[in-house]
């Protein structure tokens, strides 16, 4: 079929740093624009986004630090996208509540006057999860084909929820999925250990997100000023942003992950100190050892011995 237009309809999406309006920054935007006529236009740019690319972020889109290293920044791009979309509307999938806005703050950013007032904006994903409920009760449909009896009681919900897993784990098992990389791998399989791998891709240190492993699953911080960076790296350059935190309005699990990991922070710096002390004590000893089996080796060196030692090496 073909789309009644008034005007142009411009599909894009949009891959990023992260997911913060405010922080995050664009390195990928594709734009697919469909002309009243049916014709279609489409424009695709990398971008740097003189920002790091966290780790966890790239093994999602598949675009690392590297691959945007020489691309253009999004100022230098930013006229010739608000040119090209034009006066079309806007449509994607999440797009009202992500691409839009991202794309607005970094129009901002770089000073192009992009006007959105009268756009019509098309959110797919709305679409799809207004018609296609993602509620317990229509995955129970979905899946065992059966609607639950007293919906929202804690035990019938439990119960579907028992139900709808082992019916995923059914159909879904031995069923190919591919990753951002292009990995294929078959991940619903009858293995608790597998299903928490797939169903917890982000690695996160707490619940909220705030925290995540990386490739080394060494825990970083995933927001703020210091996202990407490793927790305990953090600690060592400003040990302050602990209390900051801790005093701060985050959940009470994110506190208590955080203060595990400071715990084994300050614990591991009492050990190196412990470790240089027995280090000091033992070379002092030593040196007390040395002195008592032959004292003349520690005397101080006196003028003679110094001008004998310059004579003798002075021709290197």
């Amino acid at each position: 079929m073909k789309l009644n237009l008034k005007r142009p309809l411009a599909f894009f999406d949009l891959e990023a740093t992260g997911i913060n309006l405010g922080i995050d920054r664009i390195v990928e935007i594709s734009i697919l624009k469909i002309n009243v006529d049916g014709s279609e236009e489409v424009k695709t740019h990398r971008v740097n986004p003189t920002i790091p690319i966290p780790y966890e972020v790239s093994i999602i889109h598949g675009i690392y630090d590297k691959d945007i290293e020489n691309e253009p920044v999004f100022k230098d791009l930013a006229q010739e996208i608000a040119d090209f979309i034009g006066d079309a509307d806007l449509a994607g999938y999440n797009s009202n509540k992500f691409d839009i806005p991202m794309l607005m703050e970094e129009f901002l950013r770089a000073g192009v006057n992009f006007e959105i007032d009268k756009r019509c904006f098309v959110d797919v994903q709305n679409i799809f999860h207004q018609m296609e409920q993602r509620t317990l009760k229509a995955a129970y449909r979905f899946y065992c084909n059966k609607e639950i009896i007293n919906a929202h009681s804690a035990e019938a919900d439990t119960r579907a929820t028992y139900e709808v897993l082992l019916a995923q784990v059914e159909k879904y098992e031995g069923q190919d999925w591919e990753d951002k990389e292009g990995k294929i791998c078959q991940p619903v399989v009858n293995d608790v250990e597998a299903l928490h791998t797939f169903t917890n891709l982000h690695k996160p240190v707490d619940f909220a997100g705030r925290m995540v492993y990386n490739q080394e699953n060494v825990p970083c911080f995933n927001f703020g000023k210091h996202k990407g960076k490793p927790v305990v790296q953090v600690f060592e350059e400003e040990p302050s942003y602990f209390g900051w935190m801790m005093n701060g309005d985050f959940p009470l699990y994110t506190k208590n992950r955080l203060e595990k990991i400071w715990n084994e922070f300050k614990e591991q710096k009492s050990a190196q100190r412990r470790q240089q002390n027995q280090e000091r004590i033992a070379s002092e000893k030593r040196v007390v050892e040395q002195k008592k089996a032959d004292p003349e080796s520690l005397k101080p060196a006196n003028e003679d011995m110094l001008q004998m030692l310059a004579n003798k090496y002075k021709k290197y």
